[in-house]
C-alpha cells in the first residue's frame, strides 16, 4: 500500500490531533504528514515527520508561490491549507497540475463570498436559509456612532467585529454598564460605546465593521461533512461549563445544515456557527475549514479530518451514523467521554 504525502501549512495547535486522526484511519491508509509553521516551536509541528519554518510574505501572490514551490520540492499529493485558503482556492489549477490535491472548496467565488460577512448575511437573508441577527455596516467612526444608535433604539444590545476577518478576531461587545473603575479587570472582548467610538475617532482609518445585534442564547458550532450538495455528518455542540462540550442531536440545527449544504454546495468539512436569540437559531459565521473544536464532534463516531481526505482522495464516503446527545471533555492529548 503506498504512502501519501501530506502536507498542514500554518495550522492552528489542534491540527496537532487532526494528524493523529488522519493517521489513525479505518483503512489502514499510511500517510507521511509535512508541517510548516513560522514559528518553530509550535505544537503542531511536533507530530509531523518533516517540518520547516515558513518565512515571512508580503503578499498573497508570494505565498501562494511558496506553497507551490514547497508541493515541488516534496512531491505533496494532498495539501490541507489554514493560511490563506481564499488565495489558495483561486490557484487551485496549479496545484493540481503538479499532480497536488488541496483540501479547499473548489468555487473560490463562494469562498470570497463568505469571508465577506456582511455580503453572505445578505445572501443568507434573501435565500431564507438563516434567520440573520440585525445589522449595519460601519466604516467611519461617525457611521459607527450612527449604527450603533440604531440598533439601541431597536431595544437590542449591540457587539461588532471586523466585516472581513477569522473566527473572535476584533470581536467586541458594547457594555455600557462596565464600572471605568473595574474596566481593566473585564473580558477583553467588553467595552464601553464611548473608548470604542473614542479608539475609532483616534485613527485615520480601520477595517470595516460589521455593528450588530448582541444574541444572549446559547451558541452551537455545527462541524459538518459534505460532498456535491449531500451532508454526510453534521454534529451539533455547544459549550457546557468549564471544558465540557455537549455533542447535541438538535434536529432543527441538523435541518439547517442540510438546507447550507444544498443551497451553497460547500465540499469537505466546514462549521455552521449560530446563536440562539428568542427562541431561534441566528447565523453567526461559516468558517470552510475544519474547527479549532472539531476533536470534540469527532467524539460522535465520525473522523472528519480522515473522511475530507478521503473525499479529497476521489474515495466513496457514505452518510455516517453519529453518536450524539453526549457530554465531552478534553483534556490535554486524551479525549475523555
Amino acid at each position: 500500500m503506498s504512502t501519501y504525502k501530506i502536507w498542514f501549512n500554518r495550522w492552528f495547535s489542534v491540527a496537532y490531533h487532526y494528524i493523529d486522526m488522519i493517521r489513525a484511519n479505518e483503512d489502514g491508509i499510511k500517510f507521511e504528514v509535512y508541517g510548516t509553521h513560522p514559528d518553530p516551536d509550535h505544537v503542531m509541528l511536533a507530530n509531523c515527520d518533516y517540518s520547516e519554518v515558513e518565512p515571512k510574505f508580503e503578499t498573497d501572490g508570494e505565498y501562494v508561490g511558496y506553497c507551490l514551490n514547497f508541493c515541488k520540492k516534496h512531491g505533496i499529493e494532498l495539501f490541507v491549507p489554514r493560511y490563506k485558503m481564499l488565495p489558495i482556492a483561486k490557484a487551485i489549477k496549479e496545484f493540481e497540475a503538479i499532480g497536488t490535491k488541496v483540501l479547499v472548496n473548489r468555487d473560490a467565488n463562494l469562498l470570497e463570498t463568505i469571508e465577506n460577512k456582511d455580503e453572505f448575511y445578505d445572501i443568507c437573508k434573501e435565500k431564507g436559509i438563516f434567520e440573520i441577527p440585525s445589522f449595519y455596516t460601519a466604516g467611519t467612526a461617525e457611521e459607527f456612532k450612527e449604527t450603533y444608535e440604531k440598533l439601541k433604539n431597536e431595544g437590542l444590545g449591540v457587539c461588532y467585529k471586523p466585516v472581513v476577518g477569522e473566527g473572535g478576531y476584533g470581536f467586541r461587545i458594547i457594555d455600557d454598564e462596565l464600572d471605568p473603575l473595574k474596566e481593566v479587570m473585564a473580558p477583553s472582548y467588553r467595552i464601553p460605546f464611548q473608548r470604542a467610538y473614542d479608539g475609532l475617532r483616534a485613527v485615520p482609518e480601520f477595517p470595516e465593521l460589521m455593528v450588530m445585534e448582541f444574541l444572549e442564547g446559547e451558541e452551537y458550532s455545527i462541524d459538518c461533512l459534505a460532498f456535491n450538495g449531500e451532508l454526510l455528518a453534521a454534529v451539533p455542540r455547544k459549550k457546557g461549563g468549564g471544558r465540557i462540550r455537549i455533542l447535541e442531536n438538535n434536529k432543527e440545527l441538523i435541518r439547517l445544515a442540510e438546507d447550507f449544504t444544498k443551497e451553497f454546495k460547500l465540499d469537505y468539512i466546514f462549521n455552521i456557527q449560530v446563536k440562539f436569540n428568542q427562541g431561534l437559531p441566528k447565523l453567526l459565521e461559516i468558517n470552510p475549514r475544519m474547527s479549532g473544536g472539531l476533536y470534540f464532534s469527532c467524539l460522535s463516531g465520525v473522523n472528519f479530518p480522515y473522511l475530507a481526505v478521503k473525499l479529497l482522495l476521489g474515495e466513496k464516503v457514505d452518510k455516517q451514523e453519529m453518536k450524539l446527545d453526549i457530554k465531552a471533555t478534553f483534556l490535554e492529548k486524551e479525549i475523555i467521554l
